[in-house]
């Protein structure tokens, strides 16, 4: 009965070691906040405006060097207008018309789900946050994220991917009419452990 349940055991041991061979744990990376950024391009009527916010910090989730989830923290308060409109039209949208950057310093982005469709582009599900209104944001990704490898093991991680923002889905209506509801917007993204 003894040699019984040492066979049993061995063979349930072996069955469970080989059931996770080859599959790589999930690694968490850390966003390089330096190097990531957010750039956005405002329209209206007579023209366009473009801008960047900057990353606060966040992680992704990497297996196998794929992108499964990931949290952002958006430093609003970093807004720059990178055109003749300057330093008035950043008060202006720092102010409690839109993002109200005193009270609302930061607006969030969490990572619901990411499907990949091919090798090279992936939709991405998930939630942006901004003065306390959440909005879900799908998008496919312009380029897929990909790992970078160092030798055997991925050490960095580099995705990017420009997507419609519909700004009065987050309580954004400042202006109506006169300046476009949708919001383009390109992410840019290092992180490494």
């Amino acid at each position: 009965m003894q040699k019984l349940m040492s066979i049993v055991a061995l063979s349930v041991s072996s069955l469970l070691l080989f059931s996770f061979l080859g599959k790589k744990p999930v690694d968490t990376y850390n966003v390089d906040v330096k190097q990531s950024k957010i750039e956005w391009t405002g329209a209206k009527k007579s023209g366009y405006h473009p801008g960047t916010f900057a990353l606060k910090s966040g992680s992704v989730s990497v297996e196998n060097g794929k992108l499964t989830g990931g949290s952002f923290v958006i430093d609003l308060a970093s807004l720059k207008v990178l055109d003749e409109a300057g330093a008035q039209l950043e008060g202006h949208l720092k102010s409690k018309d839109f993002f109200d950057v005193e009270k609302n310093g930061t607006a969030t982005f969490d990572i619901k789900s990411v499907n990949y469709i091919s090798d090279s582009k992936a939709n991405i599900d998930g939630e942006l946050t901004i003065k306390g209104v959440k909005a879900k944001v799908s998008f496919t990704t312009s380029s897929a994220f990909s790992a970078v490898k160092d030798g055997e093991e991925i050490s960095k991680f580099f995705g990017h991917a420009t997507f419609t923002l519909d700004r009065t889905l987050l309580g954004l209506t400042a202006a109506a009419g006169h300046i476009d509801n949708d919001v383009q917007i390109t992410v840019f993204l290092f992180a490494g452990k």
